[in-house]
């Protein structure tokens, strides 16, 4: 359904809203950019309400406003900062992109902003969602994340109890919602990372082994300050009053703070892994090299006795011993055998060979 008129501000001058089963996924409008608009009245009786009626849905009682935001244009965000009554500086800063987490309190409503993390081949796609919770109302924008929050407002439809308690908790779900796709981020990063581990360890580092660990390492990096902040603000919407924040939902932000830390926790000790790994590979490729310097060095100490002996020889003096002997050949070439046979003994004893 895309009608936009399917509720108004004015009910009493208007056809009775249409009333919609609990809405299984989201749906577009304005070229895709309003993913949701919906009101709930005590949880339940979700209705599609347009941009345009939004103004006169806010302020009614035991009702919450839910509107989603997929990329969208300065006008739209304009049109419905207005009908919120958001205020220039809490628009100027929703239409902002931002790279790290940030909260601010305007006193009537708590901008959040969190970034998303999603892998696309072996690399992190950053995004980030932006949450502005009023009272009786929430508004997300999301830009450059793919996946959506309709889980959780499907969830939450079936349980009208959970979704009655305000957008405050709402918004603690869909941090919670955000950690989630950070496991699953983690979880995948890991499997990379074990992998390159036992390619480390089996075959050791080559340059371009070198280069795609660097780069592995740096996107921990960025994963790691793209969400450690949020732990931050997590803790300080639990703990400290805010307008916006009812003192029954605090608990849910310092859970979601926990889920947070602990997720950081795991990319830290995948950086920690692969820096590990390279090490190891260092150590093996060094170890390496020192059991072929050792072998060089055995060989060249073992050819070094004919060497001499034939160096010595070699001279073409008249006064040499053994030269009018009739056994003084193969006496010597006997000498030269026992003495290589000695060396490769006593080199193969120390395991040199």
């Amino acid at each position: 359904m895309t009608q936009e008129d399917l509720a108004s501000p004015y009910p009493e001058l208007q056809p009775p809203p249409v009333v919609v089963a609990p809405l299984n996924r989201d749906f577009d409008d304005h070229h895709g950019e309003v993913v949701a608009s919906v009101g709930y009245t005590k949880g339940r009786r979700p209705e599609r309400v347009p941009i345009e009626g939004i103004a006169g849905y806010i302020g009614k009682e035991n009702s919450l406003l839910w509107i989603g935001l997929k990329n969208p244009h300065p006008e739209l965000l304009g049109e419905v900062s207005d009908a919120l009554r958001l205020g220039p500086k809490a628009l100027e800063e929703i239409r902002e992109s931002h790279r790290r987490p940030k909260i601010i309190d305007y006193g009537h409503v708590v901008l959040v902003v969190a970034i998303t993390v999603e892998i696309e081949g072996d690399r992190p796609m950053f995004g980030e969602t932006q949450l502005i919770i009023g009272d009786g109302f929430l508004l997300t924008v999301r830009r450059g994340a793919t996946a959506s929050h309709s889980a959780v407002r499907e969830r939450l439809e079936e349980a009208p109890d959970l979704l009655a308690r305000g957008s405050d908790y709402v918004a603690s779900e869909l941090l919670d919602l955000l950690v989630d796709r950070y496991v699953q981020a983690a979880t995948r990063l890991e499997s990379v990372v074990e992998h390159a581990e036992q390619k480390l360890l089996i075959r050791g580092a080559k340059d371009s082994d070198i280069r795609k660990l660097y780069r592995q390492r740096r996107d921990l990096l960025r994963i790691h300050n793209a969400i450690a902040p949020l732990a931050e603000i997590c803790r300080r919407l639990s703990r400290v009053e805010m307008t916006a924040i009812d003192e029954h939902a605090r608990p849910y932000f310092g859970e979601v703070a926990d889920r947070v830390v602990r997720i950081d926790e795991l990319v830290a000790a995948l950086r920690e892994a692969l820096a590990f790994a390279f090490e190891a590979s260092l150590m093996i490729g060094q170890s390496q090299q020192n059991d072929t310097t050792r072998r060089l060095a055995s060989w060249a100490a073992i050819l070094a006795v004919p060497t001499a002996v034939a160096g010595i020889y070699g001279m073409n003096f008249e006064h040499m011993p053994e030269l009018k002997w009739i056994y003084g050949y193969p006496f010597t070439l006997g000498g030269i055998a026992v003495a290589c046979g000695l060396l490769y003994w006593r080199f193969r004893r120390a395991g040199w060979l």
